[in-house]
């Protein structure tokens, strides 16, 4: 939208709601977590409900309930007829139902909300000063074994919610080849790992990772009797001299470089490139801001780079798909074949040049 395009009074009052929007954020966390939004929807079919009713079945006080409804009004949330009875907005109900819009409301409250108010510290620093909200690292991914059980859940809920709904279609690209030896890189749960041997009875996965997240990855793995086909390798990418095995027929990286910075993707990528032979193929699946269909995807993964910037590490971010495919070719690779997958995702097959 251009400057000429709106009105000064509406021009005020998106400003006004940028200036108090985490007030409307944490209203909304009340909202959902007091049961308020579940209630108003509950009583849909009779018209809605008052106040006083919400406050009596919540227990809550007529203020604390009103303070609530009045900026959820306000700002859209729900709306009172004129029988003073409260019904959801559109709005209201996606904040409530949709299962992106949970996954992403429980990611920013409850890993990023503290964190983002180091945002002017961060981008100073380069480096994710909000990340002392959460714990006593250099970057998150040292933390994530570690993090707080709820902050934990929310934290791999949103990292799982824009991948595993791809998986199947993921998993009938990697094995095309029908791939022997397969390399994890990013392991995190390990959830991949066992979708790979639940999807081909043949394959043998050895998941690289970090060694706190590798343990946690290794022990999901023995809980679905896959140890015998799955091994760990530890690494850490930001040392000096990471390596990595050589047999691979297929390397995998699912949303994996987008947690690194532009100079530390080269390094990984010719890291790989140095264990891959003439036949081994790199599957980098990611979600690219300049290839998404809707506006709030696009959104959503820029506000996601403010993540990377304050709590993540500091220096990465969601990418544009030209700028991997330029990190792509200085790594020596060529891209052998341009995948969309679902609705947000595009897989490079990357091979040696």
């Amino acid at each position: 939208m251009s400057v000429q395009t709106i009105k000064a009074i509406d021009a005020i009052q998106e400003a006004q709601k940028i200036a108090f929007a985490p007030f409307v954020f944490q209203a909304t966390i009340s909202l959902r977590k007091l049961g308020v939004l579940d209630l108003i929807f509950e009583r849909r079919k009779k018209g809605g409900i008052t106040l006083e009713d919400i406050s009596k079945e919540l227990s809550i006080s007529n203020y604390g309930i009103g303070v609530l409804l009045e900026i959820a009004e306000s700002s859209n949330i729900v709306s009172k007829n004129e029988n003073d009875t409260y019904e959801l907005t559109n709005i209201g109900y996606f904040l409530n139902y949709n299962k992106t819009v949970d996954v992403n409301i429980n990611f920013t409250n409850d890993v990023c909300y503290k964190g983002l108010y180091h945002l002017n510290d961060s981008i100073k620093e380069g480096k994710p000063e909000g990340l002392k909200e959460l714990g006593n690292w250099d970057t998150i991914y040292e933390g994530l074994s570690q993090l707080d059980p709820e902050i934990q859940k929310s934290w791999f809920e949103f990292d799982h919610h824009y991948s595993d709904d791809i998986f199947q279609d993921a998993l009938e690209i990697v094995f095309r080849k029908k791939p022997k030896l397969l390399f994890d890189i990013g392991a995190n749960t390990g959830k991949f790992a066992i979708s790979c041997c639940n999807y081909d009875d043949d394959v043998s996965i050895k998941m690289i990772d970090l060694p706190g997240q590798l343990k946690k990855a290794l022990a999901a793995v023995k809980d679905n009797q896959f140890e015998n086909r799955v091994t760990g390798h530890e690494i850490d990418w930001l040392s000096e001299n990471p390596k990595i095995p050589t047999g691979a027929d297929t390397i995998w990286m699912c949303q994996f470089l987008d947690c690194f910075s532009k100079d530390e993707i080269l390094k990984i990528l010719k890291v790989c490139v140095e264990s891959m032979d003439d036949n081994t193929e790199l599957l980098i699946m990611e979600t690219y801001t300049d290839r998404q269909k809707f506006d709030n995807a696009k959104f959503i993964l820029e506000a996601t780079s403010l993540y990377f910037t304050v709590l993540a590490n500091g220096n990465s971010k969601m990418y544009k798909a030209t700028e991997l495919i330029e990190l792509v070719n200085q790594a020596g690779l060529t891209i052998q074949e341009d995948l969309a997958v679902g609705e947000y995702h595009t897989i490079f097959v990357c091979k040696k040049k």
